[in-house]
């Protein structure tokens, strides 16, 4: 495994957490003897990835993403199973290993909130050691990357969220990290700061080939950055390959957008037995096929309307993922439930 970046062969995480019944007479013989059950945050999790990927690791709340993340990263101890990062075991915390990844958790505070930013980067910089002529280059390039040049003298509690989770990002790229645990850095930003840490990440793996597992609920995050993708729900991988792989083999429809050339009054009548209609408005109208039926309903909108242009896609992303966990709950008859609380 020392030639990955990231492997675990059936890695666990299980919590004891107490059983609350109510009445008085069961809190009385809680003080006595408590009861627990397990809680299998991470379920045998094995998975591996390469020096230099961008992988997305996806799931819905609960599904153990950010505790994976913190065994990954030497905060959490397994409670079985093996785990290496670049060739370390991370719980040992080894300073040759803490020195090479980082940790990013949106909206969770790394920089020192009543001093400038400059002033957080340089404890940064002691933190870890870096000779100060390479921590001048990184922080020049950073500062270009991101633009931080009207900051680096605000006190942190000046910041905007946007300005901070810049600032939050950059320091802790400051020791040029080999792994990057991104744990949804883009959350609460707006689409034009999230666009700006997208192309941030992507540039900063392009120039140190660092190895960057991303979690996110905003899918443009996945679809921009990551080919491949890791699925995981109740702590158990449900999906690993290409994120097209994952379109392919859980997006049951077709999406078919049309652009009208003239009047078509008649236009949603037809388009209704043709398919779901998603929405018709100015000229332009979208509906849903089952897949197997793609051909016959593109070749019966040609026939029957006046097209202009007509485009046939697969389904957004976040919708397949959606039907991923959906098909999950099916097929097992539960929720997150026995996880809300425990992981992330």
């Amino acid at each position: 495994m020392n030639d990955l970046a990231v492997a675990t062969v059936r890695l666990r995480k299980t919590y004891q957490v107490p059983v609350r019944q109510s009445g008085i007479a069961a809190s009385l013989r809680s003080l006595v003897r408590r009861t627990t059950r397990d809680v299998h945050a991470v379920d045998g999790l094995s998975l591996s990835i390469a020096p230099g990927e961008i992988t997305g690791f996806l799931g819905p709340n609960g599904a153990g993403k950010t505790t994976t993340l913190k065994m990954l990263a030497g905060l959490l101890y397994p409670t079985s199973g093996e785990v290496t990062v670049l060739g370390h075991v991370p719980s040992r915390r080894e300073p040759a290993f803490l020195r090479q990844i980082t940790l990013v958790m949106g909206q969770r505070n790394q920089l020192q909130w009543d001093i400038p930013v400059a002033d957080s980067f340089e404890l940064n910089r002691t933190v870890y050691r870096v000779p100060a002529a390479a921590f001048r280059r990184t922080l020049d390039d950073l500062a270009s990357l991101l633009d931080l040049g009207p900051l680096m003298m605000k006190p942190v509690r000046q910041l905007s969220l946007g300005e901070r989770m810049k600032c939050e990002i950059a320091v802790a790229l400051l020791h040029q990290p080999r792994i990057l645990f991104l744990d949804e850095p883009t959350i609460g930003l707006d689409v034009t700061m999230q666009r700006r840490i997208r192309a941030f990440v992507a540039e900063y793996n392009r120039r140190h080939g660092a190895t960057v597992l991303l979690t996110s609920h905003y899918m443009a995050d996945v679809e921009a950055l990551c080919k491949r993708v890791i699925v995981i729900h109740h702590g158990r991988l449900l999906f690993d390959g290409e994120l097209s792989a994952l379109v392919a083999r859980f997006s049951t429809h077709k999406t078919i957008a049309i652009d009208l050339d003239g009047d078509a009054p008649d236009a949603r009548a037809v388009l209704e037995r043709i398919g779901e209609v998603v929405s018709i408005e100015d000229g332009h109208a979208v509906v849903r096929v089952p897949k197997s039926q793609t051909a016959r309903a593109t070749g019966e909108i040609l026939a029957t309307l006046p097209v202009a242009d007509l485009s046939v896609e697969d389904p957004p992303v976040d919708d397949v993922i959606e039907r991923v966990f959906a098909s999950t709950r099916d097929a097992t008859g539960d929720g997150d439930a026995s996880h809300e609380g425990v992981a992330g």
